[in-house]
């Protein structure tokens, strides 16, 4: 008896809790421009910058004011309310740019993965249902063939956020053995060979260039790393 729709996807799920796990870190909280691009995402981010810039302005501008404004240009009324003006801005760049900085980009990326991963675990719980309603013509081997990708994509996705955070967090680090940095991505492609063109088919590529993803930002984990 085949595995139940919410066994077999829920095993290949990434939680929030196992991502932190691997990545020493809340993901919610690792700065992710891509997640911007959603209206609602960017709205919520920037109305909380304006509220950090806000509460930052009154303390930045007094420092200017009688540390530099003043002896320059006396008690200017118009320099001030310049300055409650500017600052704010000043303090949502300033933020903007240190996120940018401090972000591991490779992180980024591999989160950035784990989204396309989860998403494409989405499209096959709806295929399910479809299949169950009648309205699905795709074949069980089908969708077996892409369960086995996805968990070769699971398995590189895991030791890539793995490797990754050795690497952020141990600077010294010498990746030395090539194997570290090897993926599955062969195998997903020999899985590729066989498959019919179909929805699953679609889904199955999908997880190929996930595949593809992970090798090119390990590869730059094997670039960026101490040589002995």
């Amino acid at each position: 008896m085949t595995k139940t729709l919410k066994s077999d996807l829920e095993g290949l799920e990434i939680s929030a809790g196992e991502l932190r796990r691997l990545t020493g870190l809340d993901p919610t909280e690792v700065f992710r421009p891509k997640r911007l691009k959603n209206s609602r995402s960017r709205l919520n981010f920037f109305l909380g910058e304006l509220i950090v810039s806000l509460a930052l302005t009154p303390i930045l501008v007094g420092f200017l004011y009688l540390f530099v404004l003043r002896p320059l240009l006396g008690s200017s009324l118009l320099a001030a309310i310049a300055a409650l003006l500017i600052i704010p801005f000043l303090i949502i760049a300033g933020r903007w740019l240190w996120r940018v900085r401090r972000t591991p980009k490779v992180l980024v990326a591999l989160l950035d993965d784990v989204d396309r991963y989860h998403a494409t675990l989405k499209a096959i719980e709806i295929g399910d249902r479809l299949a169950a309603a009648g309205s699905s013509g795709a074949t069980s081997g089908d969708r077996q063939t892409l369960i086995s990708a996805l968990q070769l994509t699971r398995n590189d996705l895991v030791r890539a956020l793995q490797t990754e955070r050795i690497l952020r967090e141990n600077q010294e680090f010498l990746a030395t053995n090539p194997t570290v940095f090897a993926n599955n991505l062969t195998a997903i492609q020999s899985l590729q060979v066989s498959q019919q063109a179909s929805e699953y088919g679609r889904l199955l590529d999908e997880a190929l260039q996930i595949g593809v993803s992970i090798r090119e930002e390990m590869q730059k984990l094997q670039e960026d790393s101490p040589k002995s």
